[in-house]
């Protein structure tokens, strides 16, 4: 008797009709509600709404973005959440400045 594995992946796009909650944010990373929590504090992301209770908080996926960026960070280089936020601003000034100068990475 042959046996078929069949796996079903739900997909769901992440933008402004369709963003996540903290807690799918956390899952999508990797990590715990309360790391997310982290990441916002020190400004690597930022919900939707700001102001709103933790538990109504909602991503775009920019902020997915960031967060994985985040765990990369921690993972190889042992950075530490403010390091990673460091690193990950400096990212985006380097990005913006290089938008301005019409130049490419």
């Amino acid at each position: 008797m042959r046996h078929t594995t069949v796996t079903i992946t739900h997909c769901t796009p992440v933008d402004e009709d369709h963003p996540l909650r903290v807690a799918e944010l956390a899952h999508a990373a990797g990590d715990r509600i309360e790391w997310v929590v982290q990441l916002v504090d020190a400004g690597v992301i930022a919900p939707t709404e700001p102001g709103l209770p933790q538990a109504q908080w909602a991503f775009h996926g920019e902020a997915l973005r960031c967060a994985l960026e985040a765990r990369r960070l921690q993972r190889d280089l042992d950075a530490s959440i403010d390091a990673a936020a460091l690193i990950i601003d400096l990212q985006r000034e380097v990005r913006r400045l290089r938008a301005l100068l019409g130049t490419q990475p």
